[in-house]
């Protein structure tokens, strides 16, 4: 149960990322650092399973402290402690809708792949692939929202115009106010900080964590699973993108509108009358038996309005009928049958 507490996490091995020849990346993960964020995203790997299965259980908030009970000893989190052990700043903005709204413009810009300003309401396939991954470690290590990780949101794009454009925040107000979240009955916020909860429990010393457990690598970011992470997005992103092309390449040849429009309105009002006591074929076979073969070829020389022809087929169409329905009589008991 505690591996679902991590299962979308995400962690930073800054000596690894910061090392790679990779100079997009490298200037990424430098501005996670001057932002004041390594010591929360980069603290030690290390997860207390059960200890952490009895916090969210037994966790509340009260009198704006994170209080709970593990292994029968009471526990409280402020935000002083909080701040002071991932060595968080401390002032600065406290909400994201403070950001003044041209740094945002600006950033659209900045972590755009053509230069245009992103669609807020897209897909991280516009981004460069730095702010891609930036993207996945402000959505999985810091607002912890449940989701599609390939979609941009406003929050998310906030967070990252924080640490791209430089804007100071008070890191350690957002992120205590989201782990408040997590143990509130009933909030919507999922529950992660699953390596961050665990480093603060061991604080308390006369707690019994039991047996640790390290953080699983491949959630890790280091040299190498950012490479893997760059493979596969750029295999995904070219497949996403041979598909918009096809798509507009079909749409060219004819609209939608166009489509419709060409229609035949002889086929549909052809549709539109059926008789009960004929079927299709019938009703073909006995209009080429009463109409001269002249009358009905001589209207193919002539071009008339589709409105026209279909009504004068119609009218063909019910004069034969009403004529076999005279010869026949006892239509009503048997199928007609056509002779020829």
């Amino acid at each position: 149960m505690a591996a679902s507490f991590f299962s979308n996490a995400i962690h930073v091995d800054f000596d690894s990322v910061l090392a790679m020849d990779e100079p997009g990346m490298v200037s990424m993960f430098q501005a996670l650092v001057d932002s004041g964020l390594q010591g929360f995203l980069g603290c030690s790997a290390v997860v207390y399973e059960e200890a952490l299965v009895e916090f969210f259980a037994n966790g509340r908030v009260r009198d704006g402290l994170v209080v709970s009970s593990v292994d029968g000893i009471f526990v409280e989190i402020s935000e002083k402690l909080f701040a002071e052990t991932f060595k968080l700043p401390v002032d600065g903005l406290g909400d994201l809708s403070e950001i003044p709204k041209d740094v945002v413009f600006d950033a659209r810009s900045i972590v755009s792949q053509s230069g245009e300003p992103i669609n807020l309401s897209g897909r991280k396939n516009q981004m460069k692939m730095p702010f891609r991954l930036l993207c996945d470690i402000v959505a999985k290590a810091i607002s912890v929202k449940a989701g599609s990780f390939n979609a941009i949101t406003v929050e998310k794009f906030s967070l990252m115009t924080a640490v791209v454009c430089g804007v100071k925040m008070n890191w350690a107000k957002y992120l205590f106010s989201i782990l408040k979240k997590m143990v509130t009955a009933g909030s919507n916020q999922s529950k992660g900080f699953a390596v961050q909860i665990s480093m603060l429990l061991a604080t308390f010393p006369t707690l019994d964590l039991g047996e640790s457990s390290k953080f699983p690598a491949s959630k890790i970011l280091s040299k190498k699973t950012v490479h893997r992470f760059v493979s596969i997005n750029n295999r995904d992103g070219a497949e996403e993108i041979t598909g918009e092309v096809e798509l507009r390449a079909v749409s060219k040849k004819r609209p939608a509108a166009d489509v419709e429009a060409a229609v035949p309105k002889k086929r549909r009002s052809i549709k539109k009358k059926s008789v009960s006591s004929f079927s299709t074929l019938e009703m073909v076979a006995v209009v080429e038996e009463a109409v001269p073969l002249q009358q009905v070829e001589e209207p193919l020389d002539v071009e008339e309005p589709r409105c026209s022809s279909a009504d004068a087929v119609d009218l063909i169409i019910q004069q034969v009928l009403e004529e076999t329905r005279a010869a026949d009589a006892p239509a009503d008991t048997a199928e007609p049958a056509v002779t020829e």
